[in-house]
């Protein structure tokens, strides 16, 4: 980074505060690893970078000021990474969002910039562990929805935005914003790579653990191929994650005394590969799989015939 431009941003922080020169001059250089490292959540480990210091409140509202005036792709990215690994801590959740800088945040994953976009997604991945933050969030459900379902297969972008749903699907609090991409979550599972149909099932699992939920999941329309995730040979974390979306779908339809009845459903729908008679040939297979995970798994799914 050449020193004059360093010189430049250090220069513009100043005049808003020594914490905002400190913050623009710690971006101009780049990340510097931790020699304790950063305590993170689950989320945060997709940050480029870690930084010796947990920012104050102060530092979070310049750097937040930062964020929203510049037009800078780098010093943008790196900010993001910065509130990013901040917001890996419950105590800077609150910080960050009284400050008014979800929305800060959030506006970034409109960026033509993929990196900035998952950056910005990876942020607010951490923001939404806080309860309260989901509240804010929650706006944007339908532009991650859009790009995870539209973007590039397998992207960092697509990943970041799955994961985000998924922590803002842990309660049933916003699931229902998400009742109309059934189908294409499906799709993007058969499509998508092992990690993206890992992802894809942490998401699913979520979803049909909600009774409300589970008419929506059911009348998807789902290519058939969905079947072959229950083959003897697919990964164990996609299969236990695929049995367990069968299991939650028993139980919600047994609570709602529907399970013996099962209605009939279009053809092609997730109800109609689930209780065919293909499934059950698969489900009656999987009993003598070699994983004993596997095989007390199917016998919680099995009484459900």
């Amino acid at each position: 980074m050449g020193g004059a431009r360093a010189a430049g941003w250090v220069a513009a922080g100043l005049a808003l505060g020594a914490g905002a020169g400190f913050c623009l001059y710690r971006l101009a250089r780049g990340p510097r690893r931790s020699k304790r490292g950063l305590r993170s959540s689950e989320s945060a480990d997709l940050t480029n970078g870690s930084y010796d210091d947990i920012l104050n409140a102060e530092q979070l509202q310049k750097l937040l000021y930062l964020l929203e005036s510049t037009e800078d792709p780098v010093i943008t990215e790196r900010a993001l990474v910065t509130l990013g690994n901040s917001a890996a801590f419950s105590g800077n959740q609150a910080i960050i969002r009284e400050l008014g800088g979800i929305p800060v945040v959030g506006n970034k994953i409109n960026s033509p910039n993929h990196s900035i976009k998952e950056k910005a997604l990876n942020a607010l991945n951490n923001l939404s562990v806080n309860v309260e933050n989901q509240v804010k969030i929650k706006v944007f459900v339908h532009q991650v929805c859009e790009d995870v379902m539209s973007g590039p297969l397998d992207s960092a972008v697509q990943l970041a935005g799955l994961r985000l749903l998924t922590n803002m699907t842990v309660t049933n609090e916003h699931q229902h914003m998400l009742s109309g991409y059934a189908a294409d979550l499906f799709r993007v599972l058969l499509t998508g790579n092992g990690t993206t149909k890992v992802q894809v099932l942490k998401l699913l699992v979520n979803l049909s653990e909600n009774p409300a939920m589970t008419e929506g999941l059911l009348t998807a329309q789902v290519d058939s191929s969905f079947l072959s995730l229950f083959d003897g040979h697919t990964a164990q974390e996609i299969l236990l994650r695929v049995l367990t979306l069968f299991q939650n779908i028993n139980n919600c339809l047994r609570r709602g005394g529907l399970l013996a009845i099962r209605p009939p459903l279009p053809t092609g729908s997730l109800f109609s590969l689930l209780y065919g008679e293909d499934c059950v040939q698969k489900m009656k297979a999987l009993v003598y799989h070699h994983d004993v995970e596997v095989r007390e798994k199917v016998l919680t799914v099995i009484p459900g015939f």
